[in-house]
């Protein structure tokens, strides 16, 4: 019954995803920048949770929302499933995610995305894409919008800490802004490369945001990775409900 819940839910958003991506390349160019996030992004991410609450039965539940700045800042959140790149889009907005270049290719999904201003990158190219980041991170910060990465660069299983690349800690050196971490435990319900998904509770931990403070892009990464150490060991001692 699990896998057909999850069969059910893949069908639902591969729909939504086509549908409203192509309504968004139709009209959402003509609307000005934080209307077209809500628009494209916000408004399709809400249905996808929505859809999956009712199909597999996964919900959410955030600690820590007054730990978050009134001013846009860098974003360090903890990557395990497809589920935080949706649900971050309805915490934070206006966003600039960084994104490999590859990702707007995507037909539909891809072509939509692009017209929300992400921060693609090109990974064979590590020198010249934290250039990129820095440039075009700072820029986005200065227009009130948020810049939200991946530290770990890549989906890590659930409650394991990963190595923190130093990206997104010198945009934040470099811009002068706070660091705001996520933690969470998606990957317990919604397990990379599976296709099975399991009913509950998921649980985000919202950190204390920390300034730089002349600190340097390492400094600020290892910092970074303590709090989301601490974000995830307090979710492993606090069970989640099931739904």
């Amino acid at each position: 019954m699990t896998v057909l819940r999850s069969i059910c839910f893949y069908l639902g958003y591969s729909v939504v995803t086509v549908f409203w991506g192509s309504l968004s390349v139709l009209v959402g160019w003509v609307l000005p920048y934080r209307l077209r996030f809500q628009f494209i992004i916000g408004a399709w991410t809400r249905l996808c949770l929505k859809w999956l609450w009712l199909t597999c039965g996964i919900r959410h539940q955030v600690e820590g929302l007054e730990h978050i700045p009134e001013k846009p800042c860098v974003v360090l959140c903890r990557h395990e499933s497809t589920w935080e790149t949706l649900f971050l889009q309805t915490l934070l907005a206006p966003q600039a995610t960084l994104i490999k270049r590859e990702l707007l290719w995507i037909p539909f999904f891809g072509w939509a995305f692009a017209l929300n201003r992400p921060i693609a990158i090109d990974r064979r190219n590590p020198r010249n894409a934290l250039r990129r980041l820095i440039r075009v991170g700072t820029s986005r910060l200065k227009d009130g919008v948020w810049v939200v990465l991946f530290p770990e660069g890549t989906r890590m299983p659930s409650g394991q800490l990963g190595r923190f690349q130093v990206g997104g800690s010198a945009l934040a050196a470099a811009a002068d802004v706070p660091v705001l971490v996520i933690a969470h435990d998606a990957g317990r319900l919604w397990p990379a490369h599976e296709l099975k998904k399991k009913p509950g509770i998921i649980r985000v931990r919202i950190m204390p945001p920390f300034k730089p403070d002349g600190r340097d892009g390492k400094e600020i990464a290892d910092e970074a990775r303590r709090l989301m150490g601490e974000g995830l060991a307090a979710l492993s001692v606090q069970p989640s409900a099931s739904s």
